[in-house]
């Protein structure tokens, strides 16, 4: 799992496994992307990150509230081809963004104003390795009502890791066998299955994707505890 002292520390070219020299942006574009965003910032109101993924279970940044939200707009998808974290280059696996269309619920975490910089530039290094995702400013709507502007990581449709086709069919089996530096890609999966469901929160698109890639694990170890499989 990814923790504060790893971000901290990482050296990005090794520390998630083998990123392609070519898609790796440098500390000073993750910065010059931090500022172009910042600039953009509505009003001077607070800063809200909204967590979808594993910004839910391990924001790792700190922050002053966290509120379930809802997004308007956008859904999860598996369309970020992962070839470091939970995947490499030679098996690859699926990462999740956001794609145009229906809504997302997650978790709204509001940053503390006297260390805005120093959290962003933690999430910049984790979100913006390859600059595969758009940081956006939207609008959610809190579980209470209210409604505030939040930095939303919305997959770019023109970034070379993006993959267009996201049925079940296609990455069940990539997410079932890939895995990285940083762990499987399936135990990604299964945590943000149980993240949402502490949190009261469903995702129908989830639901034949978690029950397809267990049935490919459980048909795979079957075969590994198989003396006749291996001998064939």
């Amino acid at each position: 799992m990814i923790t504060r002292d790893f971000l901290q520390n990482a050296d990005c070219k090794t520390a998630f496994g083998t990123i392609e020299e070519s898609l790796l942006l440098s500390p000073e574009q993750r910065s010059a992307s931090l500022d172009c965003t910042l600039r953009r910032r509505p009003d001077n109101s607070p800063v809200w990150i909204f967590g979808y993924g594993s910004l839910m279970w391990n924001p790792v940044f700190d922050s002053e509230e966290v509120q379930p939200a809802t997004l308007f707009g956008w859904h999860r998808a598996f369309c970020l081809r992962l070839t470091a974290g939970r995947g490499t280059h030679s098996q690859p696996g699926r990462m999740l963004a956001l794609k145009e269309g229906g809504k997302t619920t997650g978790l709204a975490f509001r940053l503390p104003e006297e260390k805005l910089r120093e959290e962003l530039e933690l999430l910049w290094k984790r979100e913006m390795l390859t600059g595969c995702y758009v940081p956006t400013w939207c609008e959610l709507t809190l579980l209470s009502g209210q409604q505030v502007t939040a930095l939303v990581f919305i997959m770019d449709s023109a970034h070379p890791l993006f993959e267009a086709d996201t049925r079940y069919q296609v990455i069940a089996p990539l997410i079932a066998n890939a895995s990285g530096p940083l762990g499987t890609n399936a135990q990604y999966l299964f945590a943000l299955e149980q993240e949402l469901r502490n949190h009261g929160m469903q995702d129908d698109c989830l639901h034949e994707l978690v029950d397809q890639v267990r049935l490919l694990q459980k048909a795979a170890n079957a075969d590994n505890c198989d003396p006749d499989s291996q001998a064939r």
